[in-house]
């Protein structure tokens, strides 16, 4: 193989919680590919930002242009990690959107929830499904290696909003994809995990930061605070490492407490 690091393939790399993955597994070894849907080396922000960052960490990062919610766009992006690095330890499904709109659930379009689902359940769903491909015929070449997937969910997998209908139902299914691609990739030695995030303060809840800073003082978390990428990369960190070998199927919530069922 060419490289002799670890490898891994974020979605979804370019901003918020993907960035704060990328940023932390480079620093625990890993070097990286990350996608984007437009790639624009100009730009101070971005997948190039993340690139930059990832450099100075002393590892390497491989900007992927692709959209997730194209299943066309799946085979060329990994197709792209192998190439440049050889190899694919680590698929991060991360990429994800929110309806541009909250509607209440009776109002809910079928464009809105045609685009949400596209992007949070059936792209990561069908990519991973390809991942698991080129991870099995890895091992075959190679057994010594140990692969992982990593799902991002949220805790709207069990906690109902009803002015964000499809994004609920959109992560509740990502959590059961998670469950069955454990269930059928356990007796091929590659360990799949679900990260289950709470608040976390990113460009995505910036809309409505001054309604969940009135709810979290209201004791919404019992941590009493926003969480942020860095909490949910240090997640991921700890069961890329295989700390967690024997542990497929886990779900790891980090929401300061608000899956804790409270009087």
């Amino acid at each position: 193989m060419k490289n002799t690091r670890p490898v891994a393939f974020v979605t979804g790399a370019s901003r918020g919680i993907g960035r704060g993955i990328a940023l932390a597994l480079a620093g625990a070894g890993y070097d990286v590919a990350g996608n984007s849907r437009v790639l624009s080396p100009q730009s101070e922000t971005g997948i190039f930002e993340v690139k930059k960052r990832v450099d100075e960490l002393g590892a390497q990062f491989l900007p992927v242009k692709g959209d997730v919610s194209e299943l066309d766009d799946h085979q060329p992006m990994l197709d792209e990690v192998v190439e440049r690095f050889g190899r694919l330890d680590l698929l991060v499904n991360n990429a994800g959107v929110a309806p541009e709109l909250r509607v209440d659930v009776l109002d809910t379009s079928v464009e809105s929830f045609d685009r949400v689902l596209s992007t949070n359940l059936r792209g990561p769903f069908f990519l991973t499904q390809k991942a698991a491909h080129l991870m099995i015929e890895q091992r075959k070449a190679a057994p010594e290696m140990r692969p992982k997937i990593v799902f991002i969910t949220s805790v709207s997998a069990y906690i109902a909003s009803p002015s964000r209908s499809e994004y609920c139902v959109s992560k509740s299914g990502l959590s059961m994809a998670a469950a069955i691609f454990a269930a059928r990739l356990a007796q091929r030695d590659i360990a799949v995990y679900e990260v289950r995030p709470g608040v976390i303060k990113t460009d995505m809840t910036s809309p409505v930061s001054e309604r969940y800073d009135k709810l979290i003082a209201e004791g919404l978390i019992p941590q009493s605070r926003w969480g942020l990428p860095e909490d949910v990369a240090r997640a991921v960190v700890a069961l890329a490492n295989g700390s967690f070998d024997y542990s497929t199927g886990l779900v790891v919530e980090v929401s300061g407490g608000m899956n804790i069922r409270r009087l």
